[in-house]
C-alpha cells in the first residue's frame, strides 16, 4: 500500500530497517482481528483477554497509512512521477477493496452489500496526497498535524452533526468524508433494498495521518543521530500527551472514558477503568486514538533501527511486501475458518458465507472459538503467508517491472 521499494536510510542507500520492522509487525498483528471475525469472537467488552486481543490490532491502521505517507516520500526523492503514482495506486486500491477483497471477505456475490474498509480509505487518501505532494513538505505536514489535531472540534456537536449531515442530498458525501458507518449505509440503489455502501474508514482523519507522515519522512532523511533524538522526541511526546488528556479528560476523543465504567443503557456491563482508558474512539479516529497508537510505535523506531536476528528477518519479510500478506491473508484465514468449522461440526457453516466483516447476522449459538483455537489458527495463517511472502519479496527485488509496484 505503499511505495516500499524507495524507503531508503539518508546517505547510506539501504533501507530503513525500522519502517520495515514496524509494518511487518502490524500486518502480523492485524491477522489476530481478522481471524477474530471469522471465530465469532467480540470486538472487545470487559474481559481483558478479549479486550487485548482486539485492542493490540488497534496499532495497525495508524502505523501503516502513517508509514504509507513516509514511504511516498522517499519515493518522491527517487521518482519525478510520485503524483501520477499516488493518484494510480490510489485509484486501483479503491476498486480493488470493491471488488476483490469484497470477495475475499464474504465468498458471496452479494453485490447490493459494498464496504469501504482500510483499503478503500488508503486508496482516497492517496488520491488526495497526489495533490498535496506538490506543496512543501512541511506545508504537507503541518495540514496532516493540523487535521489530527483539530477535527475533534467537533465532539460537543456530534449528535447534533449526524442528523445534520446524513438527511440532505450531499448525505453520501459526509459519511465518506467524516461520519462513517455513524451516519448509516449509504443507499446505492433506490430505497432501503437497493445496494449500499458502509464506510467503515472514513477520510477525515486518515488523510491527516497520511500526510503527517510524509512530513515525517523529512526527519528521517537526517544524520541517524539527531534523527534518533527527533524520533524518541516526537514518540515520547505523543505518548505522554496522550496519557495528560485522555487521563484529564481535557479533549480529544468524543468518549468521556469514566463513563464506560457504567453499565450501559442497553444492559451490557461497563468496562473496567484500565480498559475504558484506553478504549479510544477509532471510527472516525480521534486524535487520542492516533496518539496512544503512533506515539509508542514512533518511539520504537530507533531501537528497531539496530534489531537483528530471526524474529527480524521474519517480520522484515512481512513488512517488505505488506500489499501483497494484505490481499493474500483475508482469503486464506477465511478458507481456514471454513476447514475449522468442517472438524468442529463436520459441516461449513453458512454464517461463514455472510457480508463479513460488517453486516453479517449474530454468531450462532454454540459457534464461537476459544482464544486459544483463535491464536493457533492465526499463527497457521501466518506461518503459511510467510513462505508466500519470502517468495514474492525475491521477485521484487530481482525484476523491477512496473506491475510489481502495485502489489
Amino acid at each position: 500500500m505503499s511505495p516500499s521499494d524507495s524507503v531508503a536510510a539518508p546517505g547510506r542507500g539501504s533501507r530503513l530497517a525500522s519502517i520495515d520492522l514496524v509494518r511487518g509487525a502490524v500486518m502480523v498483528l492485524m491477522a489476530i482481528d481478522h481471524v477474530r471475525v471469522y471465530a465469532g469472537v467480540p470486538a472487545g467488552g470487559p474481559a481483558p483477554a478479549v479486550f487485548f486481543t482486539r485492542w493490540v490490532t488497534h496499532f495497525c491502521a495508524p502505523a501503516f497509512i502513517f508509514l504509507a505517507g513516509t514511504s511516498a516520500f522517499f519515493y518522491g526523492k527517487k521518482h519525478p512521477d510520485l503524483s501520477r503514482f499516488l493518484l494510480t495506486r490510489g485509484l486501483w486500491l479503491v476498486v480493488l477493496e470493491l471488488t476483490v477483497l469484497r470477495f475475499a471477505w464474504t465468498f458471496n456475490f452479494d453485490v447490493t452489500h459494498v464496504m469501504a474498509g482500510v483499503i478503500w480509505v488508503i486508496g482516497w487518501c492517496m488520491i488526495l496526497m497526489a495533490g498535496l505532494v506538490r506543496l512543501p513538505v512541511a506545508a504537507v505536514g503541518t495540514i496532516g498535524l493540523a487535521i489530527v489535531a483539530l477535527h475533534n472540534l467537533t465532539d460537543p456537536h456530534w449528535d447534533q452533526l449526524i442528523p445534520a449531515l446524513t438527511g440532505g442530498s450531499f448525505s453520501g458525501f459526509w459519511k465518506i468524508l467524516y461520519l462513517g458507518f455513524f451516519g448509516g449505509p449509504i443507499q446505492l440503489g433506490g430505497g432501503p433494498e437497493g445496494a449500499s455502501l458502509i464506510v467503515l474508514y472514513s477520510i477525515v482523519p486518515w488523510i491527516g495521518v497520511m500526510a503527517a507522515g510524509y512530513g515525517f519522512g523529512a526527519l528521517l532523511d537526517r544524520e541517524p543521530v539527531r534523527r534518533d533524538r527527533l524520533v524518541y522526541a516526537i514518540g515520547i511526546g505523543a505518548t505522554l500527551l496522550f496519557l495528560v488528556l485522555r487521563g484529564f479528560d481535557l479533549y480529544g476523543d468524543p468518549r468521556p472514558w469514566p463513563t464506560m465504567t457504567e453499565p450501559g443503557a442497553n444492559g451490557r456491563p461497563g468496562l473496567p477503568p484500565l480498559l475504558a482508558f484506553l478504549n479510544a474512539n477509532k471510527y472516525p479516529a480521534s486524535l487520542a486514538f492516533v496518539l496512544m497508537t503512533l506515539g509508542p510505535t514512533i518511539s520504537l523506531m530507533p531501537l528497531l533501527e539496530r534489531a537483528r536476528g530471526a524474529l527480524a528477518r521474519w517480520l522484515t519479510v512481512f513488512g517488505r511486501v505488506p500489499f501483497f500478506f494484505y490481499v493474500l491473508h483475508i482469503p486464506l484465514i477465511h478458507l481456514l475458518a471454513l476447514g475449522v468449522s468442517v472438524l468442529r461440526t463436520g459441516a461449513v457453516d453458512a454464517w461463514l458465507f455472510t457480508n463479513h466483516p460488517m453486516g453479517n447476522p449474530p454468531v450462532p449459538e454454540g459457534y464461537a472459538w476459544s482464544l486459544g483455537l483463535l491464536y493457533l489458527v492465526w499463527a497457521l495463517a501466518v506461518a503459511l503467508l510467510y513462505f508466500a511472502c519470502r517468495w514474492f519479496a525475491s521477485v521484487k527485488a530481482e525484476r523491477r517491472s512496473w506491475w510489481l509496484s502495485y502489489l
